[in-house]
């Protein structure tokens, strides 16, 4: 049965990671019911620390301070801009031409935490780090591994609600291709001057597995409800947004929903001020096999969608949203 929500259900981690049996039960079920209606949960106790947030948000305001020519030093459009930096309006909506209202940098996997017996150490781009912010590589790193770890957690959940073995995804997402990233959603002095229909982030469904984003910069943060609905999504400070990827609706065969979600522009008298926000997108390795779940495919649910790998999927997208040509 269909559920409406009016605003996205806050659940608290910790009834899973260290709750008794009932309450780790309800917490599954909880968020299977959200997944399989609005696609988006808030939680709390998911070991970002309020210090490590108020550090990475200070770093990240400081490096797009910069000038543009010393932040494009750190922009590499022959990577895909998957590490460093990616300058304003480059990335747009699938389906749009139009470039974002926002500027951001990216951060990987840190190599040198990979073995060098995992074949995946020789697929990823080092990371990239600003120089003039010696802080930035240690505050991003911690966050990453962190944001890694809260991941795998709910994960696990996702795993049980679909009764499948808590463990499923673990080896799938050991030192998968997961992004933390940056944004600044800059300033518009003159609105007239900007594309009528250019938006801080136009309607969209992510990509990966899982997005956790930080912060309760959330204004403008939208959800598209079943019915079409558009309701804001707020968060509290001491909350994660996380949020179903295309890439978990695609081997859940659409029974866990990646809900399409926007970032409207704020009122007019308001399009002066910076938004920051820093998602983290966790993906999973390259071959994972993102084939439909044979328990997600009956007579009423027919398969729909064709066999890929996580990697195949990735770069049919990047292209789609002009990161790759």
């Amino acid at each position: 049965m269909e559920i409406l929500f009016d605003e996205i259900p806050s659940l608290d981690l910790a009834d899973f990671t260290s709750g008794n049996p009932a309450q780790k039960a309800a917490f599954v079920q909880k968020l299977g019911e959200a997944y399989q209606n609005i696609g988006f949960v808030a939680i709390k106790n998911h070991g970002l620390s309020q210090d490590l947030q108020d550090r990475l948000y200070g770093s990240i305001k400081d490096f797009f301070k910069l000038p543009d020519d010393i932040k494009a030093k750190y922009e590499k459009p022959e990577i895909g801009f998957q590490r460093g930096y990616t300058g304003k309006g480059k990335e747009h909506a699938k389906g749009r031409n139009t470039g974002d209202l926002k500027e951001f940098y990216h951060v990987g996997q840190e190599l040198s935490r990979i073995p060098d017996t995992d074949s995946v150490k020789s697929e990823y781009p080092p990371n990239i780090w600003p120089s003039e912010l010696p802080e930035f590589q240690n505050d991003a790193n911690e966050a990453y591994r962190t944001l890694e770890s809260a991941g795998k957690s709910m994960l696990q959940a996702i795993a049980l609600s679909l009764e499948l073995d808590e463990n499923y995804f673990e080896d799938k997402v050991a030192y998968g291709n997961s992004i933390l990233r940056q944004i600044h959603y800059f300033p518009i002095e003159n609105p007239d001057e900007v594309p009528a229909d250019a938006v801080r982030a136009a309607e969209h469904g992510d990509i990966n597995l899982i997005t956790l984003l930080m912060g309760a910069s959330a204004d403008g943060l939208q959800v598209k409800r079943m019915d079409g609905k558009w309701i804001p999504i707020t968060a509290l400070p001491d909350q994660l947004v996380v949020n179903v990827g295309d890439m978990l609706e695609r081997l859940t065969n659409k029974k866990l929903k990646s809900t399409i979600h926007r970032v409207v522009n704020p009122p007019r008298e308001k399009m002066n001020t910076s938004r920051y926000s820093i998602p983290f997108f966790m993906h999973p390795r390259s071959e994972m096999d993102l084939t439909c779940l044979e328990s997600c495919v009956d007579a009423d649910h027919p398969k729909q969608f064709e066999d890929a790998t996580a990697g195949e999927f990735l770069e049919e997208r990047l292209r789609e949203l002009g990161l790759r040509k």
